[in-house]
């Protein structure tokens, strides 16, 4: 088991088959939970990778089916920002990095573990979008397909700590109007984990720990 990688989860339907290979962090629901919880293993014990391995829901137009997985090419904060007359201001708008520097991270934050498979762009948010206008408009003002509630968070601290990080999310439900008829939680769960396992049997996690530790 490669102690030197960590393995985001929300909550425990999201560990599943994870914790007979890979070291699990449970870390709650929610941004906030995520990026408390991250930060608090990484002071006690470190880590050379973090890996987000959760549900989400498909903006409309993202061609993802129920009970896929995919990677997330990049995160966003999805709802970080101000509203105004014109328009929604995120931000880089509003003049805060939010992680400072000589390159400034606003909203959107990078993610450098992408295995081989199917990968989109991925949006936290505070709250889970409900219906189909709230929908639209995410995915129009982020270019997101895929909506989640931690991984911005998680992406947030390892860019801090300066270690890689991947996430990959199994389809739950599309974004919008909330019809829980809808939903495969424990098949989108699933689907995730066996992504993530895959990856790490073709031996894609242990290269980015091999990048990040060169010998």
């Amino acid at each position: 088991m490669p102690k030197d990688l960590i393995i985001c989860v929300a909550t425990e339907l999201e560990a599943g088959s994870l914790r007979e290979h890979l070291p699990v962090l449970v870390t709650g629901v929610g941004a906030v939970n995520a990026a408390i919880a991250l930060t608090m293993h990484l002071e006690r014990f470190g880590a050379g990778a973090v890996i987000s391995c959760g549900i989400g829901g498909a903006y409309p137009g993202s061609g993802l089916a129920t009970a896929s997985a995919v990677w997330a090419e990049s995160e966003c904060y999805g709802d970080l920002g101000a509203a105004s007359p014109e328009g929604f201001l995120d931000m880089e708008a509003l003049g805060f990095p939010v992680i400072p520097g000589a390159t400034p991270t606003y909203n959107r934050l990078p993610v450098r573990i992408r295995p081989a498979g199917p990968a989109a762009r991925f949006v936290t948010v505070n709250t889970c979008t409900g219906d189909e206008q709230t929908a639209h408009t995410l995915a129009a003002r982020t270019g997101g397909a895929v909506e989640n509630m931690e991984g911005a968070a998680i992406a947030h601290v390892a860019a801090i700590y300066g270690i890689p990080m991947g996430e990959v999310r199994g389809i739950s439900n599309p974004a919008g109007n909330r019809d829980r008829s809808a939903w495969r939680v424990r098949e989108a769960a699933a689907a995730a984990q066996e992504c993530l396992l895959a990856a790490w049997r073709r031996g894609e996690l242990t290269s980015a720990l091999l990048d990040r530790h060169p010998h």
